[in-house]
């Protein structure tokens, strides 16, 4: 068995394809099986051929799909079903700015060693041949993914600054330490974050959000590189201090990056949709980002102590502020903010009206999502021991009770009701709906019945 494991259909395509004499394994694939990850997308790069006679010996053996035909990239779609994409290597040169400025030479001469230098890590320049089971890793990315080192492949990493985000996402999600020759070519390009393309920072953010088994590397490495600089609001969060005594951890950056990293940790997070677990994720980074404008110094019980008072409130326009600049989607927006602007919920009235309340407040989300965020807030204070707090305990038990965990409670009494009493479809029907579900969130409608008896006597009146 190879390193990779590659099925048998692509096997003998690779042993029975003259053309593919010198086609290798490349990039993630080969990386993830060196840390017995599981390998999901196979990518195949093929020295010594151009690019028609590529297509042509990959149409032998299944649908190609010449869609990449610019960067050298053609789609197989083999008589199973399975996919890979093929290229050919090829050579960037910057010429303009922005992602868009690069002119692409393909050479069917390049050698593995010159293709595998403008990749952006050592750990994604790693070859494998699997008809000799072969690695071909011309800059270390071996070592470097054994040691945890995250080290650009050449100085053509500057060309491409994204990469430096790329950088952020990579380190959170295989933990992993940025060189310090790295760090530096990283800070000689900050000014050059205007030319990158929002939807391509909005990709790497996301990535980071889904898939980081660590996020506070990739928050570290920010802010190791000078990129942080390009995020004031997470920026903010250095040097604001916190109380010692419930954050022992020290300011609220720090305590951002434990409460990230213990969010990646939670099993439950662990198995949820991708979309939500970038939810709760950005949910964790934003939850404090109201701290900075409302921390000072109070005298409370004889002692000077730092307080926060309002930091919910005044986080959720800075938590929309930064996910604007990140060009977060506006459905990721309307799921965080309600997170951010109610989670200390669990320090306030526990009563069964204020927790419907908190239900409806929280729409598209719910408590079941507020209290993931309440305990990895909670556990993101080491020293302290990872312990949930009796009032989160008691939010969910009441939640589940009340069963509002899921979702807000759905209205009793609906428009058709009103309609068979003889109300004209208008404004007083919305009104009167209203009128009924804030009673039934204070408790005095809890059935249909009651809710046409009110209806009733409403009416009567």
């Amino acid at each position: 068995m190879g390193l990779v494991n590659i099925d048998e259909e692509l096997e003998q395509l690779l042993q029975q394809s003259p053309e593919l004499a010198h086609a290798f394994l490349v990039g993630g694939c080969v990386r993830d099986a060196l840390l017995s990850l599981p390998v999901k997308d196979i990518d195949i790069e093929v020295y010594g051929i151009n690019y028609e006679k590529l297509v042509a010996a990959l149409s032998r053996s299944g649908k190609t799909d010449l869609v990449g035909k610019s960067f050298g990239v053609v789609k197989l779609k083999t008589p199973s079903g399975r996919v890979y994409d093929f290229s050919i290597p090829r050579r960037d040169s910057k010429v303009a700015p922005g992602h868009k400025g690069f002119q692409i030479e393909f050479d069917p001469a390049i050698t593995t060693s010159e293709a595998a230098a403008r990749r952006d890590f050592t750990i994604n320049s790693i070859l494998y041949d699997p008809r000799k089971n072969l690695l071909i890793d011309h800059f270390g990315g071996a070592d470097d993914l054994k040691n945890g080192i995250l080290r650009h492949t050449s100085n053509a990493f500057a060309e491409d600054p994204l990469r430096v985000l790329r950088g952020m996402q990579l380190a959170a999600r295989f933990n992993l330490t940025a060189a310090p020759e790295t760090l530096r070519l990283c800070r000689t390009i900050v000014e050059s974050y205007p030319q990158l393309a929002l939807e391509r920072v909005w990709e790497e953010w996301a990535k980071w959000a889904a898939k980081s088994r660590f996020p506070s590397r990739g928050l570290q490495f920010l802010l190791a590189s000078g990129w942080i600089t390009h995020y004031p609001e997470l920026q903010a969060l250095i040097g604001t201090p916190q109380d010692p005594e419930w954050h022992p951890e020290g300011d609220v950056f720090i305590h951002t990056c434990h409460c990230c990293d213990a969010m990646a940790a939670l099993p439950e997070w662990q198995a949820l949709e991708e979309h939500s677990r970038i939810y709760y994720m950005f949910a964790t980074l934003c939850h404090d980002l109201g701290k900075p404008r409302t921390t000072f110094v109070a005298e409370k019980g004889g002692h000077d102590r730092i307080i926060s008072p309002g930091h919910e409130k005044a986080g959720g326009p800075i938590a929309e502020s930064f996910l604007s600049r990140i060009n977060a989607p506006r459905e990721l927006v309307e799921h965080v903010l309600p997170l951010v602007l109610n989670h200390m919920a669990h320090f306030q009235d526990p009563s069964d009206r204020a927790i419907r309340r908190l239900s409806k407040r929280l729409a598209p989300e719910n408590i079941e999502g507020l209290t993931l965020l309440m305990t990895a807030d909670s556990f993101g204070r080491p020293p302290l021991p990872p312990l949930l707090p009796s009032s989160i305990v008691k939010l969910k038990e009441k939640a589940r009770e009340l069963n509002v965990s899921t979702a807000a409670p759905a209205p009793l009494l609906l428009g058709r009701h009103l309609i068979e009493r003889g109300i004209p479809p208008g404004p007083r029907i919305g009104q009167i709906l209203d009128a009924a579900y804030e009673e039934q969130l204070e408790g005095q409608i809890a059935s249909l019945e009651q809710a046409l008896a009110w209806l009733d006597k409403k009416l009567k009146n």
